[in-house]
């Protein structure tokens, strides 16, 4: 499989890890957890965010 199938697995996995980090925190009744899932939900976002930067650049290298 290449570099960009597998880092769109990922891409697909980590927005799933982000979905259910969002229903943790809003489900959770103790306020530390809801901000201990807020703050990892944050966090998978911003990993997210630099996964889809890193795809966009290897396929506007896939088309040069």
């Amino acid at each position: 499989m290449t570099e960009l199938n597998e880092i769109k697995k990922t891409l697909a996995a980590i927005k799933g890890i982000e979905a259910q980090l969002s229903i943790f925190a809003l489900s959770s009744r103790e306020e530390e957890a809801q901000i201990a899932l807020h703050e990892a939900m944050v966090q998978a976002g911003q990993i997210k965010h630099d996964i889809q930067k890193r795809i966009y650049a290897l396929e506007r290298n896939k088309t040069s």
